[in-house]
C-alpha cells in the first residue's frame, strides 16, 4: 500500500499575528517571532513526519524572493509583488496529487476558501497551535516512555523535560 504524504503549508506572518506568544515576540523583533515559529514547526515536522513549508510575505520588498531550509523546514520569502496567499496557492497547485494530503494553516477566510477549492485542507491559526501543543505533549510522553527520563542516577534523570526536549530537537537535526 502506498502511503500518503502529509504536507503543511503555513502562512508565517498570519500565525505570528494570531498567536499571543509570537505576537509578543514580534514586538521585540520580527526575527525572534519567526525563529520561534520555525522552531516549533521543525519540532512538529521531526516528530510527525509531515513535510512543513513556511511562507513569509515579502510583497513590498524588491527582489526575486528566496527559498531555503532552516532546521529542515522549507521556507519561502515571496518575490516582489507576490503575496504569501498567492505563493501558497501556487504551491498547492504545484504539489497537488493523489499521494499528498495538503493542509494550509491560515486564518484568512478568503484564502481558506480558495485553497479548499483547490483540494487542500484548511487549518486556522488556532487549529495549528492546538496541533503543535498536542505534538509537544506527545513528544514529552515519548521521552518519558522511552526511558530518557529514568529513576537511575543518570544525567537524563537530572535534566528537566524542557532540556530533554531541546536535546532531542538537537539530535533530530
Amino acid at each position: 500500500m502506498v502511503e500518503v504524504q502529509n504536507v503543511l503549508l503555513v502562512d508565517g506572518y498570519n500565525m505570528i499575528g494570531a498567536w499571543p506568544e509570537l505576537s509578543g515576540l514580534a514586538k521585540i523583533g520580527m526575527q525572534e517571532a519567526r525563529d520561534r515559529l520555525l522552531e516549533r514547526l521543525a519540532d512538529f515536522q521531526a516528530f510527525s513526519g509531515w513535510k512543513v513549508i513556511a511562507v513569509f510575505d515579502a510583497y513590498q520588498v524588491p527582489g526575486l524572493g528566496k527559498s531555503f531550509k532552516q532546521r529542515k523546514v522549507q521556507i519561502f520569502f515571496t518575490k516582489e509583488k507576490e503575496t504569501a496567499d498567492e505563493c501558497i496557492e501556487r504551491l498547492v497547485g504545484e504539489m497537488s496529487n493523489r499521494l499528498r494530503r495538503i493542509y494550509v494553516a491560515t486564518s484568512d477566510m478568503i484564502e481558506q476558501h480558495v485553497i479548499f477549492g483547490q483540494g487542500a485542507l484548511r487549518l486556522s491559526a488556532r487549529d495549528l497551535e492546538t496541533m503543535l501543543v498536542q505534538n509537544e505533549r506527545e513528544l514529552k510522553e515519548k521521552i518519558v516512555e522511552d526511558g530518557l527520563i529514568s529513576k537511575r542516577n543518570t544525567v537524563a534523570g537530572k535534566l528537566s523535560p524542557e532540556t530533554l526536549m531541546e536535546l532531542e530537537r538537537l539530535r533530530r537535526q
